[in-house]
């Protein structure tokens, strides 16, 4: 139980940060205390089964992941991506490299170059990317654009219109409405970076 355990706090605290929520926002959607989030996080407490149900729903993962169910796969280096404008979407193979994922053909690592989402995400990182065509607000993820350039940056939609933002001041935001969405791809949510792969 206490392996489990571990595991649990491991990949609840893990995948909060990479949400980019506090302990107090993420109890906040949860309906339970900051302390209790802090416990989980901390290996002192376990949660409920069903609030292990919401937590997994939460943040788009299975339950056995959470659990540790998912052992590591290979996952398919397929291209680059610039955290940046006017990249082209490139589809040469990398190779591949492990992920704790439960499918590994849902996933796909693109290294990073530029730096319009520095400083999280910087040149030369690898994001692991799950293949999806729909994003919630405040998920990063990888878009394509009509032309084929392709760009990672933090989605937001509101009044039939997508914004794609930088982390990066420097970089103006992205703005897509009536006949431009038409262009624009979703390629897949960012659920993981590595630094300097």
């Amino acid at each position: 139980m206490n392996e489990v355990k571990n595991m649990l706090s491991k990949k609840l605290k893990g995948l909060r940060i990479e949400k980019g929520l506090t302990q107090a926002e993420l109890a906040a959607k949860l309906g339970v205390t900051q302390q209790a989030v802090a416990k989980w996080e901390a290996g002192r407490a376990f949660p409920e089964p069903k609030m292990i149900l919401r937590i997994a729903e939460l943040f788009s993962v299975s339950a056995d992941f959470l659990l540790g169910g998912a052992a590591a796969q290979r996952v398919k280096i397929i291209g680059t991506v610039k955290a940046g404008y006017n990249a082209l979407a490139l589809e040469e193979d990398l190779g591949a490299a492990e992920a704790e994922v439960e499918d590994a053909e849902r996933y796909r690592f693109l290294v990073v170059k530029g730096d319009s989402m520095a400083p999280y995400i910087r040149k030369g990182d690898l994001a692991l990317v799950r293949l999806q065509p729909e994003l919630k607000n405040g998920d990063i993820g990888v878009f394509i654009n009509g032309e084929g350039e392709a760009t990672v940056k933090q989605y937001f939609y509101e009044n039939g219109r997508v914004s794609l933002v930088p982390f990066n001041s420097e970089y103006p935001t992205l703005t897509f409405k009536g006949g431009g969405l038409e262009g624009l791809t979703v390629f897949g949510r960012v659920v993981e970076t590595r630094s300097k792969w």
